[in-house]
């Protein structure tokens, strides 16, 4: 039935990103430091969260998301996995479980 159906608050358009971003990342292309941007608001973690749940410092991820650096190796597959399973990634951190 359409009443069980939750609308969407605003949070969910907040984490929201395009699919043809989603789609690049997923393939494991990072094309831009946006990129990056898109895929911490689609896992809803803030940046202090985002940095802990890749294992890395706060400096590094906004280097990433200044476009001063770019991830790579383990990063990559790391943000693979975060675009395809935002969750998965959210209930890995304890503050954001």
């Amino acid at each position: 039935m359409a009443d069980d159906i939750p609308e969407l608050s605003v949070a969910d358009f907040e984490r929201s990103i395009s699919a043809q971003v989603r789609r690049r990342v997923a393939e494991g292309r990072v094309d831009s430091c946006s990129d990056i941007v898109a895929i911490r608001r689609l896992v809803g973690l803030t940046a202090v969260d985002f940095a802990y749940a890749f294992g890395i410092s706060l400096e590094v991820l906004q280097d990433w998301e200044a476009g001063n650096s770019r991830p790579d190796g383990p990063a990559l597959s790391l943000l693979r996995v975060a675009a395809r399973h935002p969750r998965a990634v959210r209930e890995n951190v304890p503050t954001a479980a």
